[in-house]
């Protein structure tokens, strides 16, 4: 009894070491993996707020509304109104003898004709103005013109048919520009659906209006001449005119 107690006890006592060995091995395991689960989750960033601009920095629009009215029941263009704001968009309306209906059409004025248009109405003050702008001289068979301005409560409407204001002239000359402009380029899409022999006719017609300077900005109907050249619908002889007008302008 006494031999086999003696050999159990080296054997229990280096069975108790290898099982040390292991427990302290794993101790270091054990504490980092009780860190890790102790780790607090991280916060969801917040996201970033849009910064709005200062109101102060903002500018007023500018409201003003500006008017062109031609009147003369003799003529094939009988009743002409125009109407845009301050960056030049806005509206035509014209009557044509014979026809009851008025059209109307989107206008949108270049920025070479918008800066004239607008550089005259300045020059004249005109809602500081009471100058009426008629010359002492009568010539209603040209026409009635008038102009007027509306900026917040305050409007003023200036008739005339002939005047010896030159800023008053030049800014009616602008305004039957525009109107001329805008009426060939309706009467040109009025053939192209439903008229396309009257083509030629109209490119002559612009030709013409290239020579005299009647026109608001023809550079704003390259576009236009250029659908023209390439519409089979339309005789050959517009094409080709739009084509040689196109060159003019380019």
């Amino acid at each position: 009894m006494a031999n086999r107690s003696s050999i159990r006890l080296p054997s229990l006592f280096a069975a108790f070491i290898v099982l040390s060995a292991a427990f302290l091995a794993a101790v270091p395991s054990i504490a980092a993996q009780s860190k890790t689960n102790e780790r607090k989750p991280e916060p969801t960033p917040t996201p970033p707020q849009t910064r709005t601009p200062r109101q102060e920095n903002k500018k007023p629009s500018d409201a003003t509304s500006y008017f062109y009215e031609f009147t003369q029941p003799d003529f094939m263009v009988r009743h002409i109104t125009i109407q845009h704001d301050a960056m030049g968009r806005g509206k035509i309306k014209f009557q044509k003898q014979g026809v009851d209906a008025e059209i109307e059409e989107p206008v949108e004025l270049s920025t070479g004709a918008l800066g004239r248009i607008l550089g005259a109405w300045t020059e004249l003050q005109f809602l500081d103005s009471s100058e009426s702008y008629q010359s002492h001289l009568q010539y209603p068979h040209l026409g009635t013109m008038r102009l007027r301005m509306e900026r917040d409560a305050r409007k003023r409407t200036a008739e005339f048919n002939w005047t010896d204001n030159k800023t008053a002239s030049l800014l009616a000359t602008e305004y039957r520009r525009v109107a001329d402009q805008a009426i060939l380029v309706f009467d040109i899409s009025v053939a192209r659906d439903t008229q396309p022999l009257n083509a030629p006719k109209l490119m002559d017609e612009f030709e013409q209006q290239l020579k005299r300077k009647g026109l608001s900005d023809p550079q704003q109907m390259v576009p236009l001449l250029k659908e023209i050249s390439t519409d089979e619908h339309l005789p050959l002889i517009a094409r080709n005119h739009a084509l040689r007008l196109i060159k003019k302008l380019e």
